[in-house]
């Protein structure tokens, strides 16, 4: 069996399971936002079950339109804390405690290998770095969670993706999955498991294997997957250690003979920075080939790189140097206490200093919610995951995608550039 099929064999309580194979799954953890948290309250209250399944197998994170941006939002959030207390949900995560979820929950020690977590919001697939299996759904269908703890599933095809080579100075996990998604389209890995192995990945940091993983949604798979290693269970336990949350899990790999649907090999050392064009991630090219392209936005943050690794790349490009006059740079720190890292380490300064705006950790400009929002005709180079038309503003604006330090050197140039010839430009 692949990693997949063990991972959710185990939570059927099944000896084995095949692709096309529903089964009952058992949950280890079911989470929500606040957009989709209120709308998951309403269908669970239909149900007419009095109290969630577990209350400390639920996450509630305030994300997306938070501190709340208008009268709507306020409204949502206070559906959303109201259940929290109603039920005394165990992890509820108050704003000025939290930030975006899908970096909060493993920062917390929530998510680990051999789990099954199931969250409302389509970049729920991002906790598959750990080695487990993680799944975005509906709001009615996470209360059936809420009201049941399982999920009905069917047993999805695994797309495996071989990295072979040692990545570049500039090239990071970002770059990996643009070129994984730019060989096999939108809609490539469609129900799929995207299973990723190979050298290449014992050199990554669980930052980029997040990054590999919170875009498994882009190429249509229903779940990406980091098989875990040592790398992984040294961040769980400590991650669990400094939040009082240790617990045994298993760890699991691929059998020598699991069926794959597929297997695709990435060279990482002929790998460039890559930028997607708008306005499919697929359009994923070497930066060198858009180098030049003006924009007017520059959006560091959102699920996809918004950690520590990513403000370290950005801050250490942007040190001594000024955001470009016809530039507006966004920095979103992900949660409240890599916020107070990056304050720690001088971070916040140098972005400050650099001329940015930065923000407490929220959802904000990547899905066009506020905080960065484009106008008609704006063009912008973001971190975050998603370049569709419309998806952050206007439908008449164009967003290209990069990793952090494209991202941070384009903000001091004014025009989309290779980190490597910032110095020649500036």
């Amino acid at each position: 069996m692949t990693v997949t099929e063990k991972i959710l064999a185990r939570a059927a309580g099944r000896e084995s399971v095949a692709p096309g194979d529903l089964i009952m799954a058992r949950v280890s953890l079911a989470m929500a936002n606040d957009v989709t948290a209120p709308m998951a309250v309403d269908s669970f209250r239909q149900i007419g079950v009095p109290k969630v399944w577990d209350k400390d197998r639920v996450a509630l994170v305030p994300s997306h339109f938070v501190p709340s941006k208008d009268i709507a939002s306020a409204s949502l959030m206070q559906r959303m804390r109201a259940f929290a207390r109603e039920q005394d949900i165990t992890y509820f995560f108050e704003i000025g405690r939290a930030g975006i979820e899908h970096i909060l929950l493993p920062e917390e020690g929530l998510v680990a290998p051999g789990d099954v977590v199931i969250g409302a919001d389509s970049h729920s697939c991002t906790y598959g770095a750990v080695g487990c299996f993680s799944t975005g759904v509906g709001s009615t269908d996470l209360a059936g969670v809420l009201a049941t703890g399982e999920i009905w599933l069917r047993v999805p095809e695994t797309l495996r993706i071989v990295y072979s080579g040692k990545p570049g100075k500039w090239v990071v996990g970002k770059d990996m999955i643009l070129k994984v998604i730019s060989e096999i389209s939108d809609d490539g890995a469609l129900y799929m498991a995207m299973e990723h192995t190979g050298d290449t990945i014992a050199t990554l940091s669980m930052e980029s294997r997040l990054t590999l993983t919170n875009m498994a949604i882009e190429a249509g798979a229903k779940s990406g997957i980091v098989p875990a290693d040592e790398v992984t269970v040294d961040y769980v336990r400590s991650r669990q250690q400094a939040h009082g949350r240790e617990r045994p899990f298993p760890v699991d790999a691929s059998d020598d003979d699991a069926v794959f649907a597929r297997t695709l090999a990435i060279d990482v050392a002929a790998l460039e920075p890559m930028v997607s064009q708008p306005s499919l991630p697929s359009r994923a090219v070497p930066v060198s080939e858009v180098e030049g392209q003006e924009v007017d936005q520059v959006f560091i943050g959102s699920c996809t790189n918004a950690r520590m690794e990513d403000l370290r790349t950005a801050a250490a490009i942007l040190d001594g140097r000024k955001v470009h006059p016809s530039i507006r740079l966004i920095v979103i720190p992900a949660t409240q206490d890599l916020y107070q890292q990056a304050l720690r380490e001088g971070l916040i300064q140098v972005f400050a200093d650099a001329g940015a705006a930065i923000s407490a950790g929220a959802c904000g400009p990547c899905l066009g919610g506020y905080m960065g929002v484009l106008g008609p005709g704006e063009r912008c180079l973001s971190t975050s995951n998603r370049n569709y038309r419309g998806r952050m503003g206007h439908r008449d604006a164009d967003v290209w995608l990069a990793n952090p330090a494209v991202a941070a050197t384009t903000a001091v140039t004014g025009r989309i550039t290779h980190p490597e010839n910032l110095g020649a430009l500036v």
